[in-house]
């Protein structure tokens, strides 16, 4: 996507009208006051830094798209989304909710694109570093925010510990970050793949 004034604006306004309907009435209030602290320090961050470093309109629209799914998982506690009344009835046996873990794999997938760029433009590096270090970012902030999830586990109690959903898996924060590398690996896979193909089609 080519840079545009009008685009960046026209994606806040609508994540705002969005982030509002969806503060009516939410599962739990606290639970979505405790997931929307991500969202209260996001995009307040990425308007007051537009001006010094402006992403691209694809980077912004990835950030738009997952923070608009992470919204819609904060309304309903992550646990009990639509989605997953729908796939337990298709698959009774599921145990748990498993929105949360596409969240996850969301998170790398997607916002290692804007992580990359902004390496990229800071650093002027390119090659393997322009993939290494941005999925080592993606990894160190999943990272990070299983620890922001274990401090509000042991800090609040019982809306602390549906905060941190493990929903009875030990392994829930070692799958939850496994998962974001995997997204960041898989999309970092298509950016070099389509770079190659670009490099191969010049050079013929």
């Amino acid at each position: 996507m080519t840079a545009s004034p009008a685009r960046p604006l026209v994606m806040l306004t609508v994540f705002i009208a969005f982030w509002t309907w969806m503060a009516f009435y939410p599962k739990d209030r606290t639970i979505w006051m405790l997931e929307n602290a991500l969202v209260v320090i996001t995009v307040p961050l990425l308007v007051f830094t537009y001006r010094r470093f402006r992403f691209s309109d694809g980077s912004y629209f990835v950030l738009f798209l997952f923070l608009c799914i992470h919204t819609y998982a904060a309304h309903y506690t992550y646990q009990f989304t639509p989605f997953d009344d729908w796939l337990k009835r298709i698959y009774p046996g599921a145990a748990r909710s498993y929105f949360d873990r596409i969240v996850h794999f969301l998170f790398g997938f997607l916002l290692v694109i804007p992580a990359r760029e902004f390496y990229m433009r800071r650093s002027g590096q390119r090659g393997g570093w322009s993939y290494a270090v941005p999925a080592a970012m993606i990894v160190t902030l999943s990272t990070f925010f299983e620890v922001i999830e274990m401090a509000v586990g042991l800090l609040g109690q019982g809306a602390g510990q549906d905060y941190v959903g493990m929903q009875g898996d030990v392994f829930d924060s070692e799958k939850d970050m496994a998962l974001a590398g995997l997204g960041a690996l898989l999309t970092l896979g298509i950016i070099a793949w389509r770079s190659r193909k670009r490099t191969k089609a010049y050079a013929s």
